[in-house]
């Protein structure tokens, strides 16, 4: 058992003056039990604590760190931007050299805008499918999580669901019935959809690698080709939340990997680097509704920012390298493997959905997780728990809920990949002894 003196007391102090003791909900591991690390540092693969208990790390800030922490290029580069101003409130051309590179990368987009989170972009390409096509319904998926705008507050994933709340105080009910939700991977639901609001829905949106439910069995692609046509049969249309898939499972994104293109792509996390930004972009004829070009009015102080923007850019830049992508699945599908080997050794129930560097392992007797509510009623979530934090104990780092995905960065080695093996092997001879 680790000294968390440190991160004890850090935790109780900031209980008094943060709503929870954190400024994000599942960070206070309310659904694993225990003691939430406060971090001092990290490096590569690895995080240490403020009692310096160093962790290897597959939470990777939540995605973004897919070059590891602190990549001396990102770093520097960001130094080097700081010291001729951090924001300007106006334009810079490191804008136009990102907006560049991710028009080169991801296959939907001609024209793009840089906001802040994902939760503005994803907002902001709301706002816009609703400008374009006039319609003031849209779909979203049980479970799917896009971000705390109050539209997307509904049946919502990640920390709402850990803590068994769906749906949050503070959405007006109006506001809510604009609001269509249907499981995830069930077609016949969404055409119910369409079939009862004729003419009224302006766009589905989606996680084509669902991360926020945990990454689900996407059953060899079929479920977003559907969404496709009847998007095209409806005239709505399909919106594809890549903040977190996004330049994480293919250099172009999820829409690259399964040759689908949506009509607005919303981007996060890798994008900048690890710094705080968001975008949102696709065909030509839909973005020019922005204002100034058109009615369409999204605005932001630090939208575009340049140390974003560098960072950015030094990331997709090393993202692009050939075999990068290759190398990275490999040790994805290498630890996986060797996780649920340890299940089988155990006699733990498990199964994995893996796409790319995303994957997420549940505990649960189904042969396959295909939607929210195989979660929530078929996996053994206090297991979860009791697993999280006997890795913790070993010095591994996963995501505080069963509702998230765990994440490979390129700095992971193979050493790193063979111990969270052993380690797992040995948090669950403990928890079955």
């Amino acid at each position: 058992m680790p000294n968390i003196e440190h991160s004890l007391h850090d935790f109780e102090q900031a209980r008094k003056i943060l709503p929870g003791g954190v400024n994000s909900p599942v960070r206070a591991f309310k659904s694993v039990g225990g003691t939430p690390r406060f971090f001092a540092r990290a490096k590569g693969p690895y995080v240490w604590d403020v009692d310096n208990n160093q962790y290897i790390d597959y939470v990777g800030s939540w995605g973004p760190m897919i070059l590891g922490h602190a990549y001396p290029d990102v770093v520097k580069g960001v130094q080097q931007t700081a010291e001729n101003g951090m924001s300007f409130g106006a334009p810079c051309e490191l804008e136009i050299l990102l907006a560049q590179l991710v028009i080169d990368m991801v296959p939907s987009i001609d024209v793009v805008r840089f906001v802040n989170s994902g939760t503005e972009a994803t907002m902001s390409a709301l706002r816009l499918a609703r400008g374009f096509t006039g319609r003031d319904k849209f779909i979203k998926f049980d479970g799917g999580y896009h971000g705390h705008a109050d539209g997307f507050l509904v049946k919502a994933g990640s920390g709402a669901a850990t803590f068994g709340e769906p749906d949050s105080a503070g959405v007006p009910a109006d506001y809510a019935k604009l609001t269509l939700t249907a499981p995830f991977n069930d077609i016949e639901a969404v055409k119910a959809l369409f079939a009862g609001n004729k003419d009224e829905i302006a766009c589905i949106i989606v996680e084509p690698v669902p991360g926020n439910t945990g990454v689900m069995d996407l059953y060899s692609n079929g479920f977003l080709q559907q969404l496709r046509d009847i998007c095209d049969a409806e005239g709505a249309l399909l919106v594809f939340d890549e903040v977190m898939c996004g330049f994480r499972v293919a250099a172009g994104g999820a829409q690259q990997r399964f040759g689908i293109t949506p009509d607005l792509t919303c981007l996060g996390k890798i994008i900048g680097g690890g710094l705080p930004v968001g975008a949102y972009g696709g065909r030509e004829e839909i973005m020019r509704r922005i204002s100034p070009d058109g009615p369409v009015y999204q605005a932001g102080t630090l939208s575009g920012n340049p140390l974003a923007m560098r960072a950015g850019l030094d990331t997709l830049t090393r993202l692009r390298e050939p075999g990068f992508y290759e190398a990275l699945e490999d040790k994805t599908t290498r630890l996986v493997e060797g996780l649920l080997a340890g299940c089988k050794a155990a006699g733990v129930s498990a199964v994995a959905n893996q796409v790319g560097a995303m994957f997420t392992v549940f505990f649960t007797e189904l042969e396959s997780v295909s939607c929210s509510s195989d979660v929530s009623q078929h996996c053994d979530l206090a297991f979860f728990g009791r697993f999280f934090n006997a890795m913790l104990d070993e010095g591994v780092y996963l995501a505080p809920s069963q509702y998230e995905a765990a994440f490979i960065s390129a700095a992971h080695s193979d050493a790193d990949i063979d111990n969270t093996i052993r380690a797992a092997g040995r948090a669950l001879a403990r928890l079955t002894a």
